[in-house]
């Protein structure tokens, strides 16, 4: 089968060149490369089912712990990781009380430019709420890089980073005694109606595909877990699942292409029967008739503060 990349909003699937990375690294090993863009359209297109997913049951430990950082005082300083068009500000700043200062890290200017103009510029209880940007790749990501931040947060960052990468993220915060809320990890599990037997083969071959080129996928939030935990964080994890039905069957239709389209490319021999079976899948969106559940974890990992509790 053929993915059409016309068909495939970037971000949604694997229309990148041979080699291309995610919108943000951890480590300074490409920056004469052209930046990988993630499209507007399809972060856009998934903010109302993140918005949805995320887990609420972990916004109170996070609460309690940045009511008691020292230095809160003067407001809280944020830097969101592979920001791409700031979602994440978008949902967490009105839910936190007080004087916020977000860093937007991202390696794309045109996502960063679309971060900045729509981010929230009011707190939970009304306190201002300012924001900065920073181009890059986050890489040589110290505490030094995050010296004076309250919080670092990131949607759908951890599958795209190596155990490497993730290991120096828990290392950078545990340094800089910061919490980190981390959101929307691929558990590499879903669900669909109307079983198939296809069902099964695609999704494993999706997720070999999440780990390519030594890539964590679906193994990253375990990842993430072990290495903030050796960094003596206290580690809660949450279930934040997409359910998408008939009122989000654009987000589904892409999700489909890309997940079949990743699956094929993947496994090139799964093609014949996934042409058929993405047209099946493709039609039951169409007609209101699908309902997929895609699975993935939220993290918060309390470091132990700096500067005393």
């Amino acid at each position: 089968m053929d993915v059409d990349a016309s068909a495939v909003i970037a971000g949604a699937g694997p229309v990148a060149r041979p080699g291309e990375r995610p919108t943000v690294r951890l480590r300074d090993d490409a920056a004469s490369e052209e930046a990988p863009r993630y499209a507007p359209e399809w972060l856009q297109l998934r903010e109302p089912a993140d918005a949805a997913a995320r887990a609420m049951d972990l916004l109170d430990p996070l609460r309690i712990r940045l009511a008691n950082l020292p230095g809160r005082s003067g407001g809280l300083a944020v830097h969101d990781l592979g920001c791409g068009t700031g979602s994440m500000g978008r949902w967490l700043a009105p839910r936190l009380d007080g004087a916020q200062h977000w860093i937007l890290h991202d390696r794309d200017p045109y996502l960063l430019h679309f971060a900045a103009v729509a981010s929230p510029r009011a707190a939970a209880d009304g306190s201002r709420v300012t924001v900065e940007t920073r181009r890059g790749d986050v890489a040589r990501l110290t505490p030094d890089a995050l010296v004076g931040a309250s919080l670092v947060t990131a949607s759908a960052l951890l599958d795209v980073l190596t155990r490497e990468e993730i290991e120096t993220l828990a290392a950078a915060c545990a340094g800089a005694g910061c919490p980190a809320l981390l959101t929307l990890s691929v558990a590499g599990r879903v669900e669909l109606t109307d079983p198939d037997p296809l069902d099964e083969e695609i999704a494993a071959a999706f997720n070999d595909h999440q780990r390519r080129g030594g890539l964590l996928g679906p193994d990253a939030v375990t990842a993430a877990c072990e290495a903030f935990a050796d960094h003596g964080a206290t580690v809660k994890v949450h279930p934040s699942p997409w359910r998408l039905g008939p009122d989000e069957a654009a987000l589904t239709e892409q999700w489909l292409r890309g997940w079949v389209g990743a699956a094929v490319e993947q496994r090139p021999d799964l093609a014949p029967r996934a042409e058929k079976y993405l047209a099946a899948r493709l039609a039951a969106c169409a007609a209101g008739k699908l309902r997929v559940t895609v699975h993935h974890s939220d993290l918060l990992a309390l470091a132990r503060p700096t500067g005393g509790a």
